[in-house]
Parts: C-alpha cells; sequence; structure tokens
C-alpha cells in the first residue's frame, strides 16, 4: 500500500504512460489505497473481501461503519469503478485519454476528501463541511 503522499503523487501526473487498462488499474488501486488508510486510522484491518466485484466498493463499506458522515464519499466509489469498467470494457474507443483523465480526477476527489476527513473529522457531515479548512476554524 502506498502512502498518503505517494497517492497524491500518483494521481498528479497524467495518464499517458502504459496501456489504459494498466494506467485504470493504478487510478483503482489509488482509490483502494486511500480507503484503506481511512480504515487503518479508525482501528480496523482494510478488507480483501469484495463488493459486487471491487475491492474499493468493501472497503468503503467498511469504513463507513459507525461513520455516517462516510457515506459521503460512496458514490465517489461507485463512479471510480464506473470509470475503470469504461476504459477496461472499452479499450479502443476513440475517447479512452478523457475516460482515463476523468478517472484521475475521481480518484483525485476520493484522495482529497478522505485526506480531508483525516484533518476534520467532521468534513462531508453537510454541505459547507468544508468551512474549517478554508477558513481554518473549527466551528
Amino acid at each position: 500500500m502506498k502512502s498518503l503522499d505517494e497517492i497524491g503523487a500518483v494521481l498528479q501526473q497524467s495518464g499517458d504512460s502504459g496501456s489504459p487498462a494498466a494506467v485504470a488499474a493504478d487510478y483503482l488501486q489509488a482509490g483502494e489505497d486511500t480507503v484503506s488508510h481511512w480504515t487503518i486510522g479508525r482501528g480496523f484491518d482494510p478488507t480483501d473481501e469484495t463488493r459486487e466485484g471491487f475491492r474499493l466498493l468493501a472497503l468503503h463499506r467498511q469504513g463507513a461503519k459507525g461513520e455516517p458522515s462516510f457515506n459521503a464519499c460512496r458514490e465517489t466509489c461507485r463512479e471510480l469503478v464506473y470509470h475503470y469498467n469504461l476504459v477496461t470494457m472499452e479499450p479502443d474507443n476513440p475517447d479512452i485519454a478523457r475516460r482515463l483523465e476523468m478517472m484521475r480526477l475521481v480518484a483525485m476527489h476520493l484522495y482529497l476528501f478522505i485526506r480531508g476527513k483525516m484533518e476534520v473529522s467532521g468534513l462531508g457531515e453537510f454541505c459547507c463541511a468544508s468551512r474549517p479548512l478554508r477558513t481554518g476554524t473549527e466551528q
């Protein structure tokens, strides 16, 4: 498992090196590693189980136990899986570069949310939850 800083570095790079399937697998792995850090931070051993065929979805389920605000990233995890499927099921699609870029952005969104939530526990509880991060104040 990569460190959070290593995950951030992977997601800063464009996905133009390697096959589309390999790049998509790297982005999916970045999502899994990010959610694994969350579960470890909560005192759990990250699961190796899958949910609907994906470990990322099982990790999200595990990470959301007892933490309702973590459900805020459920759809982001599902969207990451969706883009992975788009890339791997249609590798010759003319929009493959755009699909990979969208997958990278979704993985980055998940990474930033979880990294922020690890710093400010209330993040995700309501639509303006990022205010403490922007203003530097706790409410």
